[in-house]
This record gives C-alpha cells, sequence and structure tokens, in this order.
C-alpha cells in the first residue's frame, strides 16, 4: 500500500452466516457497514485527495490443508461472498452519496475487501513477543500474519456481537506489541441479527502459476476491486524465494483506444491506472513485519512489473492495445478472469489461442455486482444499480461536478 498521510482504517467482520445467499448476508453485513462508513463521513478530517481508505477485513476459516503450502480454498464459493460485499459497500456509498473509487477526493472512502483465515470458535492464538509472517501457498493469510504485517491503523472497527468480540480479542491478543491503541480508536459497531456461523464451503478449487484478466481500471471503483480480488485469490504462490514467481498478468487498457468514451477528458491516464492497480494489489499481497511498504517496481517498456513477498509474486500490468493484448501474445498462462459482462471475450481469447494452436486458457467468471434482494424502500432496478458504479457513470458525475 502506498504511503499514507493518514493511516486506513479496519473493519473486523465475523464469518458470513450458514445462509449466505443476498438477504441473509445483508441482514448480517449491512448495518456494520453503514455504520463505519456513516462515520468516516461524518469525521471529515480527510486527505484532501485520496479521502479515507477503509479495509474490510472477513474473519472467517476459509483454507484448508494439512499445512502451509498445502491449502486450498472454494473459489465460487469466495467471489461470491466478495461480490456480495461490494454490492452491499457500493449500495450504502450510494445511498450516503460517498465516492467509493480510489482517488475521489476529501469525501470519498476507497472501501477493500479482504479475508483472513481464523475460525473465532477456536482459542486465539498465543501471544508471541516477536510476531513473524507465516505465508502459505495462496494470498490469503491467517490472523497472526494479518496482525503482524497490517499496520499502523488509524482506528479499528468491531462488531458489538459475541464473534466481534471474540475476534477483537483475539486481534488485540496479538496486535499489543505491535502499537498502542488508546480506547477512542477502538470502535463497536451496530451488528445485524444472530445467526448460525459459517465458514466457507469446503473446495479444492485448484490455484494457478500464471493468472491473467484485462480491463480499463479507469477510477478504480467496487467492480474493479472485486475482480481483481477473485483473480488474485487464484494465484499459487510459492515458497519464497522462488526461482520461478507466480505471476498476475493484467492488461490495462491504452490510452489511444479509450479516446472516444464517453466524457473521454476524464479518463484517468494509463499511468495512473496501473499505479491505482498496483496499490489495491498491495493491501492483498504485499507482506512486511514493517507495516504498510511500497512494492519494488520495475517500468519496462509497455510493461509495468510490481514484486511482492520477496519475490514470490510478480503483478505485470501490460499497456492492452487490443482485445487479446498477452493472451495470444505468450502462450505460457493458465486461466483467464472474466466478468460476466466480458464473458464473451473469453471465448475470443481461446478461440484465437486455437487458431495459433495453444492450449484453451481455463476461464473463470466472476459474479457482477447485484443489488439483488439487498434494495429495499423505494424500487429500484439492477439496470440503475450498476450504472451507478460504472467508470463511464463516475466522469459524468465528475463532468456535472464541473459546471
Amino acid at each position: 500500500m502506498e504511503s499514507h498521510r493518514c493511516n486506513p482504517s479496519l473493519l473486523l467482520l465475523p464469518p458470513p452466516p450458514h445462509s449466505a445467499d443476498h438477504a441473509t448476508l445483508n441482514a448480517a453485513y449491512e448495518p456494520p457497514l453503514r455504520a463505519v462508513i456513516e462515520k468516516l463521513k461524518s469525521q471529515g478530517d480527510h486527505d484532501s485527495n485520496r479521502g479515507s481508505v477503509l479495509l474490510v477485513g472477513i474473519v472467517s476459516p476459509i483454507l484448508t490443508g494439512p499445512s502451509s503450502y498445502q491449502k486450498s480454498l472454494s473459489w465460487p464459493a469466495a467471489q461470491s461472498i466478495l461480490a456480495r460485499v461490494y454490492s452491499i459497500v457500493a449500495i450504502v456509498c450510494a445511498r450516503l452519496s460517498v465516492p467509493s473509487e480510489m482517488r475521489a477526493g476529501p469525501d470519498s472512502i476507497d472501501v477493500r475487501v479482504v479475508f483472513i483465515d481464523h475460525d473465532p470458535s477456536k482459542p486465539p492464538p498465543a501471544r508471541d513477543s516477536h510476531p513473524a509472517i507465516h505465508a502459505n501457498n495462496t494470498v490469503i493469510v491467517d490472523l497472526p500474519t494479518f496482525v503482524t504485517a497490517y499496520h499502523p491503523w488509524k482506528q479499528i472497527f468491531y462488531v458489538d456481537s459475541e464473534p466481534g468480540h471474540q475476534i477483537l480479542s483475539s486481534y488485540l491478543n496479538i496486535y499489543e506489541p505491535i502499537q498502542t491503541l488508546r480506547q477512542h480508536q477502538l470502535i463497536a459497531l451496530e451488528s445485524g441479527p444472530p445467526s448460525a456461523e459459517n465458514s466457507l464451503p469446503v473446495g479444492q478449487s485448484k490455484t494457478h502459476a500464471i493468472v491473467c484478466l484485462g480491463g480499463t481500471f479507469d477510477h478504480l471503483h467496487a467492480g474493479h476491486k472485486l475482480l481483481l480480488t477473485a483473480a488474485a485469490i487464484l494465484l499459487k504462490v510459492p515458497e519464497a524465494p522462488a526461482a520461478v514467481p507466480a505471476r498476475f498478468i493484467i492488461g490495462v487498457t491504452g490510452d489511444e483506444l479509450l479516446k472516444r468514451k464517453k466524457y473521454a477528458e476524464l479518463v484517468q491516464p494509463w499511468d495512473l491506472r496501473v499505479a491505482n492497480v498496483i496499490e489495491f494489489l498491495a493491501t492483498l499481497l504485499q507482506l512486511s513485519k514493517s507495516g504498510w511498504a511500497d512494492p519494488d517496481i520495475i517500468k519496462k517498456d509497455d510493461k509495468v512489473i510490481a514484486r511482492f513477498r520477496d519475490g514470490a509474486i510478480e503483478v505485470h500490468c501490460v499497456l492492452l492495445q487490443d482485445a487479446f493484448g498477452p493472451t495470444t501474445a505468450e502462450e505460457e498462462m493458465d486461466v483467464l478472469v472474466v466478468s460476466g459482462e466480458t464473458r464473451s471475450g473469453g471465448a475470443a481469447v481461446n478461440a484465437r489461442r486455437r487458431e495459433l494452436g495453444w492450449h484453451e486458457l481455463e476461464v473463470f467468471e466472476v459474479d457482477v455486482l447485484d443489488a439483488g434482494d439487498f434494495i429495499g424502500g423505494p424500487t429500484q432496478t439492477t439496470t440503475d444499480f450498476a450504472t451507478k458504479i460504472s467508470s463511464t457513470a463516475i466522469r459524468e458525475r465528475k463532468a456535472e461536478a464541473r459546471k
């Protein structure tokens, strides 16, 4: 994460309810998410460019496996939870008139969602006077590693419920040697109705050494954050230092291809869009005992490479000048991540790879952000919801604000 004039805040959420459908998840998570966004909005001491940064940690026993480098998870379940949480965030921010994309000004709240592998029902980890980072073969880390690498915080929010207090207690038991927190920095939030808690479904989703996706990533918003996070958790992370790192290849549309977009004059330049992608991914990928730290970055012609976890993970942001990008320029890759809106692009990529005599990429489809059962009160269509968080809508809002 790029250096901050103001430290980010943390919200610790308990595991998702047993029945994690739209309505049940909304009942559990909407009250604390709404409360924390309202509090951050009211504080008003935001950085002039960034606004507030809020990291939402979903604390749940998401990983299974006998040892650190034999972990697995259910990717369909994990990405579905992410999509639903980001949907709640987008709806709450829209209702409160709070911009939630990155670098959106003093009134914005840049919300980022991560998983923390921990079972709140089990005894808390023993306190270590010298906390250490213990990575695994996924990008998701356990609670002790999260506590050790993610700091310092402006404030920590937690849910005022039994599991919420259990999580906070376990967290503070490890965190005490790292940062001294004053009482006003620990803030309890309204909880949703009590429900049977649930570890996410046990799954054996295969992770991969090379993951690819593409996009514009203009005014990086909730839909982009979902896509990047869901793709990142597909990475198979080697033990560092590794001769061959995991590679996350991201095609970022070049400026020339965007000149005919609506409100094209407000499209962010390629360098800034790449910087936003890398900074966001640092939230998921960077691990340093010193806390927030910038990755090592190398710029090569039309490519920017960011190295994380002592070189175990590389993010390659490549200039996208056509519909295929690196997927038809480089044979050695494993999977392509798309959304429901870009499904046809995945099919076109594999058709072109077949023409080249190359193996097809396994395609993973991320859920689109959906208002669904979350929206209550006045009638609002899913289409209306989707347009509120598109890059075009963000540029339109900025154009109107200039008048």
